[in-house]
């Protein structure tokens, strides 16, 4: 067994990943209060909103909202902005973090982009460039690296070539998407191996894992057995992609947590307030909870939202 990381940062994406394909819209305020609890749990990084067109996602459309809500402490919050648009609201509320989400395949750029799998970089790349020249921090994205559900298996080689693209126009960190949660524990293996051998170290690579067939937590294992240090996860299970219908929930934070304490690895989360968060969040929901922790932990609050 290799060895394993003395500690891990989480990345919280329930806010945002989490909530963007809810048909019932939350209230704003029940959101702002989402994120404050996330961050009372001692999660280090919370990625709270997108300033993506409402069309497109009108969970999100009341993003500036959100961020004039959570105030000051708001600006330190990671957001996704999909173009220079996005951008400008960002930059206009005072945003200190951005992220942005590319694709590893063809049909899901034009699908979730409106762009082929070459024009995106176009459309980022002064995106990156006026973010970096504004002083803020860039996380790239990138989705479908596992598979996808209109191409199939997606070629190791062709997920490199686009994720250090994106990465080189001036990211801090890569986020690998298994978009639809098709991938196995060798795939995460050999693709963590690819960027490294393409020159990227894995304190610059973040793993993004849904559960569709079970298999969040062993991807996560062996890329903690790969060396990656940064995990994104979603409170309570929550989340699932708008525009890959396969697309189920997120890798559950509680449960990776369970997960690192059990090997003995460093996370910094109070693990009894995050699901006392997640339960609460179900009944804001109507529905419980799909973490496994969560309903080991607090069976009668996962059932009370159902």
């Amino acid at each position: 067994m290799s060895a394993l990381p003395e500690q891990v940062t989480i990345y919280e994406v329930g806010p945002r990943d989490g909530l963007q394909n809810e048909k019932a819209l939350v209230p704003t305020d029940v959101k702002a209060q989402f994120v404050r609890r996330l961050v009372a749990a001692g999660l280090p990084v919370v990625e709270a909103t997108s300033f993506v067109h409402p069309k497109w996602v009108p969970q999100l459309a009341d993003a500036a909202e959100l961020m004039e809500l959570l105030g000051d402490e708001g600006r330190d919050h990671p957001v996704l902005v999909p173009n220079e648009r996005g951008l400008d609201r960002a930059l206009e509320l005072g945003m200190r973090h951005i992220a942005i989400f590319g694709s590893a395949t063809e049909t899901f750029a034009q699908a979730n982009l409106n762009r082929s799998l070459d024009e995106q970089f176009a459309m980022f790349e002064p995106t990156v460039r006026r973010a970096r020249d504004a002083g803020l921090d860039v996380r790239a994205y990138v989705s479908m690296c596992f598979g996808d559900p209109w191409e199939g298996a997606v070629p190791v080689e062709q997920v490199v070539g686009v994720g250090k693209r994106l990465f080189d126009l001036g990211a801090s960190q890569l986020s690998l998407g298994d978009t639809i949660g098709v991938g196995t524990a060798n795939q995460v293996t050999a693709l963590v191996a690819a960027f490294g051998a393409a020159g990227m170290s894995t304190d610059q690579l973040a793993l993004h894992f849904h559960d569709t067939y079970g298999q969040a937590l062993a991807n996560a294992h062996a890329g903690l057995q790969a060396g990656v240090t940064t995990f994104d996860a979603s409170a309570g299970g929550l989340g699932g992609c708008p525009y890959a219908k396969s697309a189920t929930g997120n890798l559950a934070t509680e449960d990776l947590v369970w997960l690192l304490t059990g090997l003995g690895i460093e996370h910094g989360v109070d693990l009894d307030q995050l699901v006392a968060t997640s339960a609460w969040m179900a009944e804001q929901l109507g529905r419980p909870s799909p973490s496994a922790v969560v309903r080991a932990l607090s069976p009668g609050a996962a059932e009370s939202a159902g």
